[in-house]
């Protein structure tokens, strides 16, 4: 196999002018490729053409998949030339792998010890426990506010002195622009997944809605899992006898918003033997879902509210009364990375650049080019892989992790990442296999795309930094070869 030249990661195309954001998402996958013409001119044609290590390409000949929609970059974790490339700065999608970039801007730019807050402002003054008037809650995305946590805070306002509330509770959606829905739901029949769920100021629960589904005598039994005063669940399930191959298929789940707040309809079947699962919606943009779990909280707290939630500023002289921590960043990116959290990453993305997506983008280009990485193949959308648009080549995202490993901020992002054979989104694929325990992998996955992407202790001891992305539509079987690919990294020799 000829030897690739090895690229720098502060290599740097610099021939396009910047683009307006209205044409970026058209015209980048054409800059893209330009690019990457460029840059093949630069390191001779051999580093397109290369071809797979033998036992790499009869796996992906057994999978259906030809070499070049496979990218692959090997390299010692510390820095140092690359020891295998394949199309390795071809732009590939990489799906929620390029949730690496964006937790290790956040650990770098904002510290691992960053926190979100969203503080509530008294809208009158509060007389013997009641509130006559709104009360104004500044929010900033937090992705943390799990309504056990919204629980805690509201727990803080009756400690506080608060019970009766008599006017609306307003929120201040300034500092967080609404982002548009990413454009993978254009063609994905996956919308009302809650990895679709949508980044939002008051972010609830993350958006998403948990039931759970289980057998019982007269039927299935639906019950949510998250308390919501505006929640209404028209189970019409029916249990039916056979194998439980996939429980979801067979059942219709629409969840839409009116004026009274959610209405849930679970309609079809389910097999009994499926015994319990649970189901995981997202919720319709709005604000009846933050609505319905804060009023449910707040009535079983023993308070009073007689208005509704709705959007307004906060007048600048308003009191501050209450004031809510997520916990540091460094927990976030660790519930990001080891579960793929999309509306997390999100969050995170949008709070790099004030809440506002374009500006994400230009704040973390800016840092790349700051740590002396220019990546002029990137494409940016959300930060969290949710995409059709996002492309990176291997050799840069590569570039990428060999300076997270020598960044101070190394440990935070090492133990983000899921531990092969052990936890997160790695539990199960390397489960009982030698590399079980050694190998610390970011998995990204779309309908067409699937890769690995971190850092793998290889038989010598020493840490070699892995990408593996394949963009083909049927990447459905493809494990083996995904595995194939770490067993290559692990067996690196110095």
């Amino acid at each position: 196999m000829p030897q690739q030249p090895s690229l720098s990661p502060s290599f740097s195309l610099r021939v396009f002018p910047r683009l307006s954001p209205f044409l970026a998402p058209l015209l980048s996958p054409v800059i893209a490729a330009l690019a990457t013409a460029c840059l093949l001119l630069a390191v001779g044609s051999s580093t397109a053409h290369a071809e797979l290590p033998a036992e790499l390409a009869r796996s992906a000949n057994a999978a259906g998949i030809p070499e070049s929609a496979i990218t692959v970059w090997i390299a010692p974790a510390q820095g140092g030339t690359a020891s295998l490339q394949h199309n390795a700065i071809q732009p590939f999608n990489p799906a929620s792998l390029i949730k690496l970039l964006t937790t290790q801007a956040g650990l770098e730019m904002l510290g691992p010890n960053w926190r979100w807050q969203t503080t509530a402002r008294l809208g009158a003054p509060l007389q013997d426990g009641v509130l006559r008037g709104p009360l104004h809650v500044i929010a900033s995305g937090d992705p943390t506010l799990t309504w056990d946590r919204l629980g805690a805070w509201l727990r803080d306002w009756r400690a506080r002195g608060l019970r009766d509330i008599r006017g609306d509770i307003v929120i201040d959606a300034g500092r967080f622009t609404a982002p548009p829905r990413p454009s993978t739901l254009a063609d994905d029949d996956g919308a009302q997944r809650a990895y679709n769920a949508q980044p939002s100021a008051l972010l609830a629960n993350f958006n998403a809605l948990s039931v759970r589904l289980a057998p019982a005598a007269n039927g299935i039994d639906a019950v949510s899992l998250v308390p919501s005063a505006n929640l209404r669940i028209v189970n019409r399930l029916r249990a039916v006898p056979g194998p439980c191959p996939d429980w979801r298929g067979r059942m219709d789940t629409p969840l839409t918003a009116d004026s009274r707040g959610l209405q849930l309809v679970l309609d079809g079947q389910m097999p009994a033997s499926c015994g319990e699962r649970i189901l995981n919606l997202a919720v319709p943009e709005g604000l009846q879902w933050p609505e319905g779990i804060v009023r449910q909280l707040w009535q079983e707290m023993g308070g009073n509210w007689q208005g509704r939630l709705r959007e307004g500023p906060a007048p600048l002289d308003a009191a501050v009364f209450s004031a809510w921590d997520s916990p540091p960043l460094a927990e976030a990116v660790r519930d990001i990375n080891k579960f793929s959290n999309n509306v997390m990453a999100r969050a995170l993305y949008l709070s790099l650049g004030g809440g506002n997506t374009t500006d994400a983008g230009t704040t973390l280009r800016t840092w790349l080019k700051a740590q002396g990485m220019d990546f002029p193949e990137l494409v940016l959308e959300n930060g969290a892989g949710l995409s059709r648009q996002e492309r990176i080549s291997a050799a840069h995202l590569g570039a990428l992790l060999q300076h997270a490993f020598g960044s101070p901020r190394m440990p935070e992002l090492m133990a983000s990442l899921p531990v092969a054979g052990l936890d997160g989104t790695a539990r199960r694929r390397f489960d009982g296999r030698p590399d079980s325990g050694r190998a610390y992998l970011k998995s990204g996955s779309l309908r067409d795309v699937a890769g690995l992407a971190g850092y793998v202790l290889d038989d010598s001891g020493r840490w070699q930094a892995l990408v593996v992305i394949i963009n083909q539509p049927n990447v459905g079987n493809v494990d083996a070869l995904l595995q194939l690919a770490v067993r290559t990294a692990a067996a690196r020799r110095p």
